[in-house]
């Protein structure tokens, strides 16, 4: 996605290395990134402003879980996933 991220994804395969584990490097999707950015907007919005991190959290995980159900998924699904979930948020909460 960008250099910022791309150093970032090494830092996650550096430190899971010194735990004894090996990983892939994780990267960040586009779709995906711009999703947990509206979807963190509206979490900032809805409920306290600190909540909007684990929100983004919170869907990282969910994601990781509906990929290892479902392996077949691209990222194009995973955002719409996260999508979903965040237009359900925009809507409880009017003139959001």
């Amino acid at each position: 996605m960008n250099q910022f991220f791309e150093d970032l994804g090494r830092d996650w395969v550096d430190a899971a290395k010194r735990r004894g584990a090996e990983i892939g490097k994780p990267a960040l999707d586009s779709r995906v990134a711009l999703e947990l950015l509206e979807l963190a907007r509206v979490a900032a919005h809805t409920q306290e402003r600190r909540f909007a991190p684990l929100t983004s959290y919170l869907a990282g995980v969910a994601a990781e879980r509906l990929r290892a159900a479902k392996p077949d998924l691209d990222e194009a699904a995973i955002a719409e996933f996260i999508l979903e979930v965040r237009q359900k948020l925009e809507r409880e909460v009017p003139g959001l």
